[in-house]
Parts: C-alpha cells; sequence; structure tokens
C-alpha cells in the first residue's frame, strides 16, 4: 500500500510547465509540514515535494500561493538522477491524486493569512470554479 495524506502550508508559489507531446500541465510546489513534538524538544519541519498533472495543475497554479494551507493526498515516489558533477541524487517526492485548497482566493490576493478580507464582487472575481456558488459567512448554518 502507498498511501499518503498532508496537510501544510507551501513555501512558494507553484511551479507549472507543460508536457511538449500532450501539453499537459505539470505543477511542482513544496509544502511545510511540522512534525509533533514533546515538550521541550526543538520544533522540526519536513519539506516534501509535491507534483501534481493535468488540470488539476493548472488549478493548483491559478488558486495557490506561497503560504496557503492545502491538503495533498497521493503515493510517494522515488527517483535518482545523475547532476553535472557526475554524483548520483536521489529523490523523493509525493505525486498528488487529489489537491484540497484549504485557504481559498486568487493567487494575487493575500496569501497565508487565512480568510481574504471581505468585498463586493462578482463569483468570477473570487476565482470561484464553474459550478460554483458564493456564498457570506451569514449564510452557513452552523
Amino acid at each position: 500500500m502507498n498511501n499518503v495524506v498532508l496537510i501544510g502550508r507551501l513555501t512558494r508559489d507553484p511551479e507549472v510547465r507543460y508536457v511538449s507531446e500532450s501539453q499537459m500541465a505539470v505543477a511542482t510546489f513544496t509544502v511545510a509540514i511540522d512534525r509533533p513534538v514533546r515538550a521541550g524538544q526543538e520544533k522540526k519541519t519536513d519539506f516534501p515535494r509535491v507534483t501534481v498533472f493535468g488540470r488539476q495543475a493548472e488549478n493548483c497554479e491559478r488558486f495557490l500561493a506561497k503560504g496557503r494551507l492545502v491538503g495533498v493526498q497521493g503515493r510517494i515516489q522515488t527517483g535518482s538522477y545523475t547532476n553535472k558533477d557526475g554524483q548520483t541524487v536521489y529523490t523523493t517526492d509525493v505525486v498528488a491524486d487529489r489537491v484540497e485548497f484549504l485557504e481559498w482566493g486568487d493567487r494575487n490576493e493575500r496569501a497565508g493569512g487565512g480568510r481574504p478580507a471581505p468585498q463586493q464582487s462578482t463569483a468570477k472575481d473570487e476565482g470561484i470554479p464553474d459550478g460554483f456558488q458564493a456564498i457570506e459567512d451569514d449564510d452557513i448554518p452552523f
């Protein structure tokens, strides 16, 4: 079984490239995840690199920004390559099947600070995907 579930904050904006043959989008980003620590111990953080493909990669580029909270579900994939010095470099990545945007907004909005300031705008301006409707906090029953 190879299943990974992570929640963390982006360390920088996602980088997107397109595979030339199929024009499929490939997004990569790194997530900062704090390890649980006992009292008196030093805080430690892991920084796994995440790779996302297709439409989901394009959505990551559009909606994610440095500091945003994100949930990732996928699998671990290891690999290796030879660098310019002739040394073998080993890699470990998370290949995402699903990415949940736990903090919403366009990349132009302030990232990492939680909920953006309320403003009057259309759903398109707020970056809400097609098929979804904007709602106000007052409309939520809990």
